[in-house]
C-alpha cells in the first residue's frame, strides 16, 4: 500500500488532526440490471505522512535558524504498509516501513544520529486511537556527507470497528432501479451513512516526532 501525504500542522491533539478526515471509499454507478452504487473499501487503514512532519532540521547553535547554522537535515520517504484484512483474528495488523535520508554539514569524523518518529492510528479523521514513539538511527562514516536508514513500525486496528454495519453496507451497495425515487441519490450524502463510514475509517500517520519550534520552522521555510 503506497503512502499518501496528509495535511496537518500539529499532532498534539485530536482537534489538530481533524483536518485529516476523508473517506477511503471508492464508488461507481452500476447500470446493468438497474442503478446502484458499488462501494469498494478495505479494513486496512490508509497510511501517510502529515504535512510538516516528514522533514527535520537540526542546528548547531540553538536559536539561530539561519542556513549557515544548519547541522543536519533529514527527510522521510517511501512509506509503505503491508496489511491483509482477510486474516483471522480481532485485529487488523499493518507492518509499516519507510526510508530516512539525511545530510550533514560537517563531514569530519564518524557520527551516529538517532531521530525519533511517531506512529499514530486515527479513527474517523479526528479520534486518536493510539500513538507510539520509535527511533531510527543513521550512521555517518568519516568524510561521509549523506546517510540512509530504514525504519519499521506497526499498527493495529480493531477489525469490528473497521467493519461497516450490515444495514449501512446494504444501503450503500443496494442496486436501485431507474424509476426508484432515490435512484439518483448518493447514499453517502445521508448524514447517518456518512457518519458510519467515518467511524469505520482508519488512518495510520507516520512522521518525525518534532517539537513546536521544529514544526513552525517546517511550516514557514
Amino acid at each position: 500500500m503506497q503512502a499518501r501525504r496528509l495535511t496537518a500542522t500539529v499532532l498534539c491533539s485530536a482537534a489538530a488532526l481533524a483536518a485529516l478526515s476523508g473517506c477511503k471509499t471508492k464508488g461507481e454507478l452500476v447500470v446493468d440490471e438497474g442503478v446502484g452504487v458499488t462501494a469498494i473499501r478495505t479494513k486496512c487503514p490508509a497510511v501517510g505522512i502529515p504535512d510538516y512532519t516528514g522533514d527535520v532540521t537540526q542546528f548547531r547553535v540553538p536559536g539561530d535558524r539561519t542556513a549557515a547554522n544548519i547541522d543536519l537535515v533529514a527527510s522521510m520517504t517511501g512509506v509503505r504498509a503491508q496489511c491483509n484484512d482477510e486474516e483471522t483474528g480481532e485485529k487488523v495488523f499493518s507492518a509499516i516501513g519507510f526510508d530516512v535520508h539525511a545530510r550533514r554539514s560537517d563531514t569530519r569524523g564518524a557520527r551516529t544520529v538517532t531521530l525519533p518518529y511517531f506512529v499514530t492510528v486515527l479513527q474517523g479523521g479526528s479520534a486518536v486511537v493510539s500513538k507510539r514513539i520509535g527511533q531510527v538511527t543513521l550512521q555517518f562514516a568519516d568524510g561521509q556527507e549523506r546517510a540512509q536508514a530504514r525504519g519499521e513500525a506497526s499498527a493495529y486496528v480493531d477489525k469490528s470497528a473497521a467493519t461497516l454495519p450490515e444495514e449501512i453496507r446494504e444501503r450503500i451497495t443496494r442496486k436501485r432501479k431507474a424509476g426508484d425515487s432515490d435512484a439518483a441519490i448518493d447514499p453517502l450524502s445521508d448524514p447517518s451513512v456518512k457518519a458510519a463510514v467515518a467511524r469505520a475509517t482508519f488512518e495510520v500517520l507516520v512522521g518525525f516526532q518534532l517539537d513546536q519550534t521544529q514544526l513552525a520552522y517546517n511550516a514557514t521555510r
